[in-house]
């Protein structure tokens, strides 16, 4: 027997259809504990990778600042033997390429090999500024989506247990809370894993040119100590 369209909306009347949403704090609400103590632990490591990134981001722009003509300045006071004034310049300018050369300048008058051999040791110092804290970023990088997978099997177990204490009638709704746990946590891990792995390259491709120009500059100061009085 058929039923008539109004016998079919009275039917319908009262029912409510519940329709989740698909949101960020959904989905870790529906995780869990396990879920929600694994995210808490990469939004800690995401904010301590962003910390880093920036914080460095900004010393090394500042580290780059070498006034174009700073060598020739320098060239200048030492050709004139005015090595006070070259001294004071490189005082003034403050960057990893002043440093060594005011390394440099501190030993004029010493063999060229112990000259050498200070400007090194002066820009090993330079490199160790530049890089520091930045191996942090690489090893979120490679523990983020580690933690993720572990958030991974933690929501499977939970799923399995579910399974195991359905008595074989296997609903869905009992089984989301691992899925959720073992889905979200993957993602996240991913994530924090691929945004540290990216800050840590590109503030490698910032230190090497800053290392460059560390080493153009000195080699343009021991040009200067061999040229003929």
């Amino acid at each position: 027997m058929s039923l008539t369209i109004q016998e079919v909306a009275e039917n319908l009347e009262g029912e409510v259809i519940e329709k989740k949403t698909l949101s960020i704090i959904n989905l870790i609400n529906e995780g869990g504990l396990g879920g929600q103590i694994i995210i808490g632990m990469l939004f800690i490591l995401l904010v301590v990778a962003l910390y880093i990134y920036f914080e460095r981001l900004l010393a090394i722009k500042q580290g780059a600042k070498v006034d174009d003509n700073f060598m020739n300045q320098i060239k200048d006071h030492v050709t004139n033997g005015k090595i006070e004034a070259a001294n004071m310049l490189c005082a003034q300018d403050k960057s990893p390429v002043s440093a060594l050369i005011q390394k440099g300048i501190s030993r004029i008058g010493k063999p060229l090999e112990d000259i050498h051999t200070a400007i090194e040791n002066a820009g090993r110092l330079e490199i160790y500024k530049l890089e520091k804290n930045v191996s942090v970023l690489a090893t979120i990088s490679g523990v983020a989506p580690m933690i993720g997978f572990l958030g991974t099997v933690i929501g499977m177990i939970i799923s399995i247990f579910e399974i195991a204490n359905s008595g074989g009638n296997i609903d869905i709704k009992t089984l989301a809370g691992g899925l959720y746990t073992a889905m979200t946590t993957t993602v996240a891990g991913l994530v924090v894993g691929i945004v540290a792995y990216m800050a840590y390259n590109h503030l490698v491709v910032k230190t090497d040119k800053i290392i460059y120009k560390m080493e153009a500059n000195s080699l343009e100061f021991f040009d200067l100590l061999n040229e003929p009085a």
